[in-house]
């Protein structure tokens, strides 16, 4: 069926009262919509759904949800697993995700598997941290992340409290697949499901156990610890609002404050549209608090927390932020020093990151003799090395990608901006008790490991033609087999589109120039968009730097080629 006979197909089976059917009378002439809406099926991208919020196949909305939910039941029950392990679900601020996280409670509920759900918004690693500590069997978190506020998300974990992959991932699309978004999935109201002991409400138990294990990541006494560092941070009105509040005031530090239009739960996100920490606009209101305070970090979460940037002033008044590959290391090298220092860094210790990270987080790894694993971009693929690696014989360190993303600690196996942010504050904290600054501390870390330089470009394309140009970007530089990119020739080619060495086959290109210089390329799991990130290191800042202009300047005139 066309776009045109899905949608009339829903007019058709869609009751008058639903508003879903109001809403798409409204788009009635606008066959653009009507494609966008209906040209495909909304299906699992990273670890779950992603999408703009309303009616149609395309889209977010209690049918897809409801099929989803009903076909990760159905895998649940042919897995053989105990149904009464449960499956834990939180929410955050955004619009429908309450509401989707009790539709999807009461289908489960329904079809008899005990459900954990959080009675108010929670940080996406809390969820994490709460699957591992009640060995329950799954976890569904209702979030878009730092996707516009028009987005909803539906991210699924399983019983390891990493985002479900390989089989579980396929069998539970499979099972979703067979499945029609008209049919009527069984729900049991919440307030019976609790009542008859399917529901079981989590709270401040569980909220105090992960703010101990977060609080037992510290790496230094506090005799070495300067606490009056001014630190000026903003939740961008999502779920990290209360747990570092609470955090900040039990360790002390006396001049951490919150942005105060930015601290409560906002699903239109007001104060900055587009709630990305990576996105400078993000750091407005704080970067005007923090010349007010004079303080010396501003650390941004997303709106599920999972996602940590920072920022650190710039020497002219002003501040500037630091990328993900930046705030990686400085946490791998301040944790490694410390943990080695006090003699507790394994002998056998594991740094995981992603085939698109750079590679500054390497070179300190191998300094302290920390073995390095690759994973696919994504944590469900990054924590998904944790069990190998310990196979291994190795103890887990560190995880983490480009994009402002760190797993320090091994009973979170997701993203945990909330533990790396208190990570980075008690960093600015230990580096002000010895007189240096985060940047002071950058600096000395480029001379002894080299100045990575780097440059990451996201092109959108929305749409079906959007996706079908993705495609032919792909294909040219993957078919046309490129032997030089401008002065730089092409050293090595490796296409992990079926695979290589340890990796899972996934659509990635990687070229590497020579000399610490490369570059990477991949469609987005999660948005309409292709991303290039480009890389090199040399013991000259301004060399390294123009190594990557020269680079990225040939490879955009070859996008430029694609029509």
């Amino acid at each position: 069926m066309n776009p045109k006979e899905i949608y009339q197909l829903w007019l058709d089976k869609l009751s008058d009262e639903d508003p879903m059917k109001e809403e798409l009378n409204k788009i009635a002439d606008n066959e653009s919509e009507i494609t966008d809406r209906f040209y495909q099926e909304i299906e699992f991208g990273t670890a779950g759904l992603r999408g703009i919020c309303g009616a149609g196949t395309n889209r977010m909305n209690e049918l897809t949800v409801g099929r989803a939910t009903q076909g990760i039941a159905n895998y649940i029950k042919k897995s053989g697993e105990d149904v009464k392990k449960g499956v834990v679900i939180a929410y955050d601020c955004r619009y429908h995700s309450k509401e989707f996280s009790e539709l999807v409670a009461e289908i489960l509920a329904a079809n008899g598997i005990n459900v954990y759900l959080f009675p108010s918004l929670r940080p996406t690693p809390e969820l994490s941290f709460a699957i591992r500590r009640l060995g329950a069997l799954s976890g569904i978190n209702m979030t878009a992340s730092h996707n516009p506020k028009e987005y909803n998300g539906y991210k699924v974990y399983w019983s390891d409290g990493a985002q479900i992959s390989g089989a579980v991932s396929d069998g539970m699309l499979r099972e979703i697949k067979a499945l029609d978004l008209f049919d009527k999935f069984p729900r049991m109201a919440l307030e019976e499901a609790t009542e008859k002991g399917l529901v079981t409400m989590l709270g401040e138990k569980m909220d105090r156990e992960y703010l101990d294990y977060v609080v037992s990541m510290r790496q230094q006494p506090d005799d070495r610890l300067d606490k009056t560092v001014s630190v000026v941070y903003t939740p961008l009105n999502g779920a990290g609002s209360i747990p570092m509040q609470i955090l900040a005031k039990e360790l002390g530090y006396v001049n951490f404050r919150i942005v105060p239009e930015q601290k409560d739960p906002d699903p239109e996100f007001t104060t900055v549209g587009y709630p990305n920490p990576e996105d400078p606009k993000g750091f407005e209101l704080a970067e005007k608090l923090g010349k007010q305070v004079g303080a010396e970090v501003l650390i941004a979460t997303d709106p599920d927390s999972d996602r940590m940037a920072v920022e650190i002033p710039d020497g002219n008044g002003g501040y500037r932020p630091l990328n993900g590959n930046q705030t990686g290391a400085m946490i791998i090298a301040y944790m490694a020093m410390s943990q080695n220092e006090a003699g507790l860094l394994p002998e056998k210790s594991a740094m995981i990151k992603s085939i698109v990270t750079g590679d500054f987080g390497r070179k300190i790894c191998e300094s302290y003799g920390i073995r390095v694993y690759e994973a696919l971009t994504g944590f469900k693929n990054i924590c998904g090395v944790i069990p190998r690696a310990a196979a291994d014989g190795y103890s887990y360190f560190f995880g983490y990608e480009e994009s402002i993303g760190c797993a320090p600690g091994e009973p979170v196996r997701d993203k945990d901006g909330i533990c790396a942010a208190m990570l980075i504050t008690e960093m600015a904290a230990y580096y002000r008790k010895k007189g240096m600054t985060l940047a002071d501390a950058l600096e000395e870390m480029y001379k002894k490991y080299g100045y990575f330089a780097e440059d990451q470009v996201s092109i959108v394309l929305k749409g079906k033609e959007g996706a079908d140009r993705i495609g032919r970007i792909m294909d040219r530089f993957r078919d046309g087999r490129p032997q030089a990119f401008g002065e730089f020739k092409v050293e090595k080619t490796t296409d992990y589109i079926k695979g290589y060495e340890d990796i899972p086959a996934s659509n990635v290109l990687k070229f590497d120039l020579g000399e610490g210089t490369w570059f990477a390329m991949r469609p987005s799991g999660t948005e309409p968009k292709i991303k290039f990130y480009y890389y090199s290191v040399s013991d000259n800042a301004a060399d390294s730097k123009e190594r990557v202009v020269s680079m990225r300047k040939a490879v955009d005139s070859m996008i430029e080629s694609v029509e």
